[in-house]
């Protein structure tokens, strides 16, 4: 049965990803990979193993995640829309919007100074300071994402779906359903 209004389970806008497939969770693991990965190579550079070489890569990750956190950020908050307001998951979103938005602003003032740093030593303090606060903060912030998905359920499939999963069936007799679920007029994905 198809609802009519939102929900925390189903997505405002076809841009946040249809019922059950939502994008967001698709997309932050490109800023989290990137970010901690640029902490690394930031720690390796200043142990003194080619510092110039992995300084000049971690900024290219510090920018490839200032990217990915703006891409994954607008279903983020299409799927903040339809978290009822006055809850507790609404507070949690919004904790968790705050500590994420923070870390962008972080990673994109740490992104400037590194860009016109020179290029042949490890990043100056102040970048390196600010990689690490950030991830610290998108640690935070992705510690609270999953918070809204695996203990309050927001944007995953209703109770009564994810039983269908676990009803003993063959391999074909699920893909056969999964595919007809999918093709199926006015089906509640």
């Amino acid at each position: 049965m198809r609802r009519t209004h939102a929900s925390p389970k189903r997505p405002l806008s076809g841009l946040a990803g249809p019922y059950g497939h939502p994008f967001h969770p698709v997309l932050v693991p490109v800023p989290i990979g990137a970010w901690i990965s640029a902490a690394v190579l930031d720690v390796v550079a200043r142990s003194g193993y080619e510092p110039g070489t992995l300084a000049r890569a971690a900024t290219w990750l510090v920018g490839i995640g200032v990217v990915g956190a703006v891409l994954a950020a607008v279903p983020g908050l299409l799927d903040l829309l339809i978290v009822p307001a006055r809850t507790r998951v609404r507070g949690v979103a919004l904790l968790h919007v705050a500590l994420n938005s923070t870390a962008l602003v972080v990673f994109v003032v740490d992104l400037v100074l590194r860009w016109n740093a020179p290029t042949d030593r490890a990043a100056p303090l102040a970048p390196f300071v600010l990689t690490l606060v950030g991830v610290v903060l998108m640690l935070a912030g992705a510690f609270l994402g999953g918070e809204l998905t695996f203990r309050y359920g927001m944007r995953v499939a209703d109770q009564h779906d994810q039983a269908v999963g676990f009803r003993t069936a063959d391999l074909r007799e699920a893909v056969s359903e999964s595919v007809s679920e999918w093709h199926r007029p006015g089906s509640a994905r």
